[in-house]
């Protein structure tokens, strides 16, 4: 990795940890469309999961009623695991374009819905038979996407819960959904040794700007600063909507065969071969030069 993409994601994970630190933003929703500039959306999404894991974690034994939460939701999160499975094997097999771009629409979409918070009501009956289909479906867009967002927050602003109750609620299901993809993204062969170092150590940025933070939230207006950092979100996914990978290089070579230079072997041509055919162009090139004189 160059040092200006190292640069881009260290800046990245420790804005996205100052955001989630001042505003409450989901981490890896800020991080990743960041990332995903320098490094690409796969490397993102294999460098973010250590700082999630890390900034989100802290929030679930920090708050209460995890047992409340694991209980009533258990459906939603036992869907998560397969979505995410189904969704990284999606991932190795489209176009990263294609699921750039659809990070874009999922975090455009995310900004409206934050901005206008849509009175939603979703009776009881329904919470438990939409639970599952619904984590299968937010598994399945984190593990080609990388975000953890859809349908996981309209789902838990539909219920109406208590504001402590739904963020213990939503850090339980990214902490989950980050410690899956971990491991769904090793088996799939995303994750590699450097991306997983890089992780790592992101921590330390990210930690340092969530604590930052939340040092600075009594002295900045949250509402302002959270309708800034929507404002930046949706300008990011809308450039990820329009997002098209770099051109691959011509292919000249799969379309027409290469001419054969004389002065490199065939690859089943023998060296005694390959003396001799070189002997014959040289005689050639002299007796056509003396022609010419």
């Amino acid at each position: 990795m160059e040092a200006s993409d190292f640069i881009i994601v260290v800046a990245g994970l420790f804005f996205a940890g100052l955001i989630k630190g001042t505003t409450g933003i989901g981490y890896s929703t800020c991080a990743i469309p960041f990332l995903v500039a320098g490094v690409g959306l796969k490397a993102a999404m294999a460098i973010v999961l250590v700082p999630a894991i890390a900034s989100n974690g802290a929030v679930i034994f920090n708050s209460g009623g995890l047992s409340i939460v694991a209980l009533r939701f258990w459906r939603f999160y036992g869907g998560i695991i397969p979505g995410i499975a189904g969704g990284t094997y999606a991932l190795t097999a489209v176009n990263a374009g294609s699921a750039t771009q659809l990070l874009g629409w999922i975090t455009m979409i995310y900004v409206v819905l934050a901005l206008l918070r849509p009175d939603m009501t979703l009776p009881p009956k329904l919470e438990r038979v939409l639970a599952l289909p619904a984590g299968l479906l937010n598994g399945f867009l984190t593990g080609l996407t990388g975000s953890q967002i859809l349908p996981l927050m309209p789902y838990m602003m539909a219920l109406r819960l208590p504001a402590e109750q739904q963020i213990q609620a939503v850090n339980l299901a990214v902490t989950l959904a980050s410690v899956v993809m971990a491991v769904s993204l090793l088996s799939a062969g995303i994750m590699t040794v450097e991306l997983l170092a890089l992780s790592v150590v992101g921590a330390i940025p990210a930690l340092m700007g969530v604590a930052a933070g939340s040092h600075l939230r009594p002295y900045l207006s949250p509402q302002a600063f959270r309708f800034v950092t929507l404002g930046l979100l949706g300008i990011i996914g809308a450039a990820l909507v329009g997002y098209h990978p770099p051109a691959v290089a011509a292919r000249a070579s799969q379309i027409a065969p290469r001419k054969h230079s004389v002065w490199t072997p065939d690859a089943a041509e023998t060296a005694p071969a390959f003396r001799r055919r070189l002997e014959r162009q040289m005689h050639g090139d002299e007796r056509s030069a003396a022609t010419m004189t």
